[in-house]
């Protein structure tokens, strides 16, 4: 019996591997982003959820990604966005429909801070 928890342990823990990799580079990728758009994006504006922890909010995070991907400047992060739409569909909480969610157009520095706040909680285990 004891084996058998471990095994399945070990399972669980080979499992939750790659997605815990992959949210450490897009955090990596999304600092690199952070730090050129300071210089390249200085003029774009992009909706920006008031509360990134609302789940009202999530599909306007992804929005606001889109946004950021078809900005010229953004062309060298598409490694970025290719991981970030591939890890979409787990990050996307299951909601039938979503309320209203308070936004304002913020410049992109900071709609990447938020970003990268909402795939830290992402990918942060669920407390039961």
């Amino acid at each position: 019996m004891q084996t058998h928890l471990y095994l399945l342990l070990l399972a669980a823990g080979i499992s939750a591997a790659p997605q815990m990799s992959s949210m450490a580079e897009l955090l990596t990728l999304l600092q690199q982003m952070h730090e050129s758009a300071t210089k390249d994006v200085q003029n774009l504006r992009i909706e920006t959820p008031d509360d990134i922890d609302d789940v009202n909010c999530v599909s306007r995070i992804f929005e606001g990604a889109e946004q950021l991907k078809t900005n010229p400047a953004m062309k060298k992060y598409s490694v970025f966005f290719q991981k970030f739409e591939r890890l979409k569909q787990s990050l996307t909480p299951s909601l039938a429909k979503e309320g209203n969610c308070d936004t304002e157009r913020k410049n992109a520095t900071t709609f990447i801070k938020k970003l990268m706040t909402f795939i830290r909680k992402a990918s942060k285990p669920a407390r039961v």
